[in-house]
């Protein structure tokens, strides 16, 4: 087959252009080259896609299938509008993000979207929902259903993750920064969490073109409770320190954030308002063959890639070693 993907150059493209070498296909990207260059041995089409001509050398070419990373409504409109007449199939890596509601957990499919965003731009990572709403629909404008797979990905982790999201806890309870190798923790009852390896999403995702899959679907990890998954992160990081817990509200009045950003713990969400945010229905991409490893596997090769990271600039999510020490103290001072 001849994969066309666009982008190809960062960590989700990049995964899954490789993943369609290692099947045998012949792949394409076209992508700026901001973020490197195609991996090796993979054809190279330097272009940006918000310029006019961006697909021009593609889009004089046949592809059986074009995947597309993007969160650029205008970008997705541009691509089907060049690609429509030379593509067989369109896949777009679309979101949970999507989805209205965040409270319920275990919402497949059918449940409501946001609204889509109106404009070509997505000028905020606050509108991140609407734009890929809006990608969705401008793809199936385009390609109609039939030629048209849509995967919202849940939260994608492993080996590359520069949000650190994944990263975080199994490198935190491999190198505690507390002098006793204390690590601290979110107490949230009830909270659960997904998380799919980067490399399970890419193989299912090219499993899915050649398969000629059509549809809409998600793409989760298997649901486990937060509380599991730490145990899991402290496991392979051979932690055998003491863990601190802590709850929502103690966190938030000690200035922690959930989820990501800075002075925050990983993975933690407020209850019951996002109960379900990080919970969803996958079973139709199971169904449809969709294979995740074991969660230790993953973060067990999450943490070896962190320890030969060398991180640029602050990290993206997680507590510094000196904000986590103060919080420890804070916390045995009651």
């Amino acid at each position: 087959m001849r994969f066309l993907i666009l982008g190809g150059t960062a960590w989700l493209g990049s995964t899954i252009a490789t993943a369609a070498m290692h099947h045998g296909h012949k792949v394409t990207c076209l992508a700026r080259g901001e973020s490197g260059n195609a991996p090796a041995g993979i054809r190279f089409v330097r272009g940006d896609r918000d310029h006019a001509g961006a697909y021009a050398e593609v889009a004089a070419e046949d592809w059986d299938v074009v995947v597309d990373v993007s969160r650029q409504p205008g970008q997705v409109a541009s691509a089907v509008a060049a690609l429509g007449d030379r593509a067989a199939a369109y896949t777009f890596v679309s979101s949970g993000n999507v989805y209205a509601d965040t409270a319920v957990p275990g919402q497949d499919e059918s449940a409501e979207r946001v609204g889509a965003q109106s404009g070509d731009v997505m000028e905020s990572m606050e509108t991140y929902g609407e734009a890929k709403v809006a990608c969705e629909d401008r793809l199936l404008a385009g390609f109609g259903a039939d030629r048209s797979l849509i995967v919202r990905s849940g939260l994608i982790g492993g080996p590359g993750d520069v949000s650190d999201r994944s990263g975080y806890w199994p490198l935190r309870f491999r190198e505690p920064a507390g002098a006793d190798g204390s690590v601290l923790v979110p107490d949230v009852p009830g909270l659960l969490v997904q998380v799919i390896d980067v490399r399970d999403l890419a193989e299912w995702i090219v499993d899915a073109a050649e398969d000629r899959a059509a549809g809409v679907f998600n793409a989760t990890g298997e649901t486990v409770s937060l509380a599991e998954h730490l145990a899991v992160a402290r496991s392979v990081a051979g932690h055998t320190g003491p863990v601190v817990g802590a709850d929502a509200r103690w966190l938030v009045d000690h200035d922690v954030g959930p989820w990501s950003g800075p002075r925050s713990l990983p993975l933690w969400l407020p209850l019951p308002d996002y109960a379900g945010f990080n919970a969803r229905d996958s079973g139709a991409a199971r169904a449809a063959g969709l294979v995740t490893r074991p969660l230790a596997e993953t973060l067990a090769d999450t943490l070896r890639w962190e320890r030969l990271r060398v991180p640029q600039g602050p990290r993206r999510a997680g507590l510094s070693d000196a904000d986590e020490v103060a919080l420890l103290a804070a916390r045995a001072a009651g």
